[in-house]
Formats: structure tokens, sequence, C-alpha cells
């Protein structure tokens, strides 16, 4: 991730040509911010464990399922009680989500992190400490209730301070990285398999809270959002820390005096825009309903893609396919989440190369082709019992599986699968997508809802899919096959390309090309990097962004 010139054919950020061609590495306070996203994007393995939890969480219920300590513990649960043992996270973060915006808005960023990641910390000793289920299924709730704090907090702040060249890999790694959270859980359960007492989920169970730990421990240092700071009046406060990460302590840098100037203009044209930045203003104007559209679409297609079947019931449709061995099960779940996590992380970093919309596309299209394969194999294994049909299931989830167990080394599946054309978009964009196109006024807000929206669908899927695919067998993998196909449409019409674009001119796509180009136009003259003259500002209105910049360069 080089921090060179980013001026592209397709609608290049305005000061593109401010930014420092040196690779990223080269320079040390851009080294230090990216540390620093680093712990918020790692928090719970990432992001705070914020958005790290929620896999985190997945790849541990997976585990935990499989283990016979735990069920033991908790008298088998199944059906309902399953369900809310997996859904109860999700609605302690309900809970949280009408006080979390106000938090954020008001504390700041970094604080509303730093209180989530505390009551994480507590949950996760209650939970590790459990003596039965009422206080296992309390400290999971407690764990969503923070976690909302956390999650709705760390990407906000993630993309409000990133170097402008990097913002929207980081931010894509946002919610990708929690894959870490994923692998750690599903390996340190298959690791913690063999131990004849409790301490065999216990384990898992308190590994889970040492990156809110870290993040109590640590965020005091990291700097506050610089837009967070501009709308609370704390302009110095922020052109310093614009300063400090983005040009080494140069205030009069053209890339700083750019971006501050930009920031200012767009929070004061959002004030002037809604006077009312409650609740009410998500809906009060046409950009904003499109927006929500978006969002709302988003949030729910993260969930019901037929993930929800692979992610926290894995188990449950090996078992359904005819593989029941408990290790075989804790090993393909291990190795998912690596597979998955390499997947997302690539795709992460070709969003602005690729362009979000191509990948959303791209990744509903191959949903839609390899569910049907996953589809027709579980048919088939559950109506002939032919085995080699349920490892044909396998190897439609990953690229690469193994046949199950093994006969041979050349014995595997070359397969494109089902979970990397999830995770080509609905891993790395949804977060970072729905975070760009948010003006600032309701981008706390417009995230909480889109995670209010997400946890909605989680709930569902975790109380309805346990039971539909008992009752409805292969024939329950037909509804996700025919909603992926909705999906590809709805992409298709709505989802518009926004790669290459500054925060501030993302959100303001949304509102109509003239007040994106007022925002650009006068950032620009108020940093003093383009003319003020009404003949030169006539002769922007018919030259491309880049002539702008040229024109601008020769007066």
């Amino acid at each position: 991730m080089g921090a060179g010139p980013a001026i592209v054919s397709e609608g290049s950020a305005s000061y593109a040509h401010l930014i420092d061609q040196r690779p990223w590495y080269k320079n040390s306070r851009i080294v230090l911010l990216n540390c620093f996203i680093l712990l918020m994007q790692v928090s719970l393995i990432d992001d705070d464990f914020s958005k790290l939890d929620p896999n985190f969480e997945g790849s541990m219920m997976n585990g935990l399922q499989s283990l016979t300590q735990w069920n033991e513990a908790f008298n088998y649960p199944t059906g309902g009680q399953l369900g809310l043992l997996t859904a109860i996270q999700n609605i302690g973060s309900l809970c949280a989500y009408p006080f979390s915006p106000y938090v954020t808005d008001h504390f700041g960023r970094r604080k509303a992190i730093i209180f989530g990641a505390s009551l994480m910390v507590i949950a996760t000793i209650i939970q590790t400490a459990s003596q039965n289920v009422r206080m296992f299924i309390g400290a999971r709730w407690l764990i969503g209730f923070g976690l909302t704090f956390a999650a709705g907090a760390s990407p906000l702040l993630v993309t409000e301070i990133a170097y402008p060249s990097q913002r929207a890999q980081l931010t894509s790694m946002y919610n990708t990285i929690w894959y870490l959270g994923s692998i750690i859980a599903a390996w340190t359960t298959f690791g913690t398999f063999n131990i004849p007492n409790s301490w065999a989920w216990r384990a898992p169970s308190a590994l889970q809270g040492l990156p809110s730990v870290l993040q109590v421990l640590l965020l005091w240092m990291v700097p506050e959002s610089p837009r967070w700071l501009v709308g609370q009046g704390k302009e110095e406060e922020a052109l310093r820390v614009l300063a400090y990460y983005h040009a080494k302590g140069n205030e009069h840098d053209p890339l700083v005096e750019y971006e501050f100037e930009e920031i200012k203009t767009a929070i004061r044209m959002d004030r002037e825009s809604a006077t009312n930045v409650g609740w009410v203003s998500l809906f009060k104007t046409p950009g904003n309903r499109k927006r929500v559209r978006v969002i709302v679409a988003l949030a729910f297609f993260s969930q019901w893609s037929g993930s929800g079947l692979v992610s926290y019931y894995l188990n449950k449709v090996f078992d359904a396919i005819g593989i029941t061995d408990p290790t075989t099960q804790l090993l393909i779940n291990g190795i998912l989440s690596i597979y998955n996590f390499i997947v997302a992380v690539a795709a992460g970093f070709c969003c602005d190369k690729v362009g979000r919309r191509r990948l959303f596309l791209i990744s509903c299209a191959g949903m839609v082709i390899f569910w049907t394969a996953q589809t027709i194999c579980f048919a088939i294994v559950q109506e002939t019992g032919n085995p080699m049909a349920g490892h044909g299931v396998i190897a439609f989830i990953c690229e690469s599986g193994l046949e199950i167990p093994p006969r041979s080394a050349d014995q595997c599946y070359q397969f494109c699968g089902m979970a990397p054309m999830m995770y080509i978009a609905f891993t790395p964009l949804i977060v970072s997508y729905t975070v760009e196109i948010l003006p600032y006024q309701i981008r706390a807000k417009g995230f909480v809802l889109f995670n209010f929206v997400l946890s909605l669908s989680l709930i569902f899927n975790q109380y309805v899919n346990p039971i539909a695919l008992e009752k409805l067998q292969w024939k329950y993998y037909l509804v996700y096959l025919f909603w992926d196909c909705f999906e590809f449409f709805f992409c298709w019409l709505y989802i518009v390309e926004t790669k290459n674009k500054t925060l501030e001119e993302t959100a303001a796509m949304f509102d109509g090309e003239e007040t994106l180009e007022k925002i650009a136009q006068e950032a620009a003259v108020n940093a003093g990097i383009a003319p003020v003259n009404d003949e030169k500002l006539d002769e922007k209105e018919t030259h491309s962004e880049t002539e702008v910049i040229a024109i601008s360069k020769s007066a």
C-alpha cells in the first residue's frame, strides 16, 4: 500500500497531486498512524474486536458446539436454546444501539471505543467463569452490549484519521481482519479439544478478551478524529492532528491545508442543509434516503446470502452430509477461517483498483453460481446418501477442499467456492462503503442503523437456520439461492462507484454533482491551491478535474 500519486482516469481525488509520493513505510508518522489503526482493527483481534468479535464469536461457537466438554456443561443445547446461545450477543447489541451514536458523537470516537472495550473485558471474565447456562448467556449479552459502542466508533475513527491514499484499504481491512479473530478462535478450540475438563471451552472464552484489554490500555495514545474535533469547534487541535500524522507536523503543508478546509466546508454545508441531525435526518433528504436504502440492503445481504449456514452452523451442515467426527469438523473450521481471511484481505486491497461496484457484482454473481452447485450436492447426498456429494458441499464452500478424510495427496477439489465469492465484497466492503457514503453529521447514526439491521438479520438467521435446516433439509438452500439472485439485481441498480474519491467527495455523491463540485472548489480556494477570480472559476466548469488542478497550479 503505497502513498504515491493517486490520479486515475475515473474520478481521482481532488488532492491526489498533493499526496506524499514516498512509500508509506518510509514516513515514520504514517507508520505510527497505521499502528494505531491496527490497534483499533485488532481489537478483539481487529476492530476492537468490535468487528473481530462477531466473527470470533462465530468461529468460537462453531468450535464449542463440537466440544463434548461444552455440551456436557450446558446439557447439550439444541433448537431454540442453541439459537438463543448464539443470538444473545446480537440481542445485547440491539439494546445498546439507541445510546451508541450519542456517546460516539458527544464524547468522541476514541472514548466510545474504550468504553465498549471495557465492558467486553468484564463480560469475557464472566463468560470464562460461567457455572451454568444462564451465566454464559448473560456474559454473551454484555459482550454484545459493549461491542456496539466499540464497533460503532472504530470504523469511523479509522476512516477519519487514515492517510488519504490509504483510507479505502484500511477501512476495508476493518471488517476483514476480524477473520484473524476467527482463526485464533477456531485453532484455540482445536488446540484445547483434548483438555479433559472445562478449560477446553473456558480457555477460548478467556482469550476472547485479550484484544479488548490491549485497547483499554493503549487507545489513550490514539489521536481523536479531526472531523469530530472540527465538529466540536476544536479546529486548532484538528489541524495539529492532521499536520502531525499526514505532514510530519507541517500545518502549512498543501495536503493538510486542503484536507482541513474540505472538512470544514463539508461540515458547514451539512449543518446548513440539515437543522435536525437526529434520527429523522436519515430520511429527510432524497440523498439520505438513497444512502439508507443501500445501507439497509447491504446489512441484510451480508447475512442473508447463505453465509449464516456456514459461519454459525457449519457443524450442523457437516452432520447433515455425514462428516460427524468432532476432530475433523474442528480441523475444517480452522482451515476455512485461514482461507477466508486470505481471500477477504486480498479483495480489500483491490477496492480502489477494481472498484466497489464491480466487486459487489462479481461477488453476487459468483454466489449464485456456487450456491446452485452447493445446493445440488447437498440434495444428492441427502436423497441418495452418496458420500462424494458430501465432499462436494465442502469443496464448493472453499476453493481447495481436501477430500475428508484424504486418501492421497493428489485427491483434492479445485473450485472457486461459495465462501470466497461471499468474501470478495461482503466482508471487506460493507463497512467501508457504508461509512464513506455517509456525511459527517449523520455518519455515527447511519452506521448504527447499519449495525442494527445487521443484528436483526443475524438474530433471525440464528433462530431460524437450525430449525429450518432440520425441517426442510436441502430444500432450505433454495431460499438462499433465490435471494442471491435478488441481491445481484439490487447491486446492479443501486450500488454507486466511489473509488478514488475523498471521504467528503464520496459522501456528497448521493446529494448530486453540484454539491460534490461545490465542496471540492470551495475547499481548494480556501486552501490557496485554486484561483479565486471569476474567469478561472468559469474555466473550471468546462474542464475535467485533472485539468482544473493544472489550471490551479499554473495560476
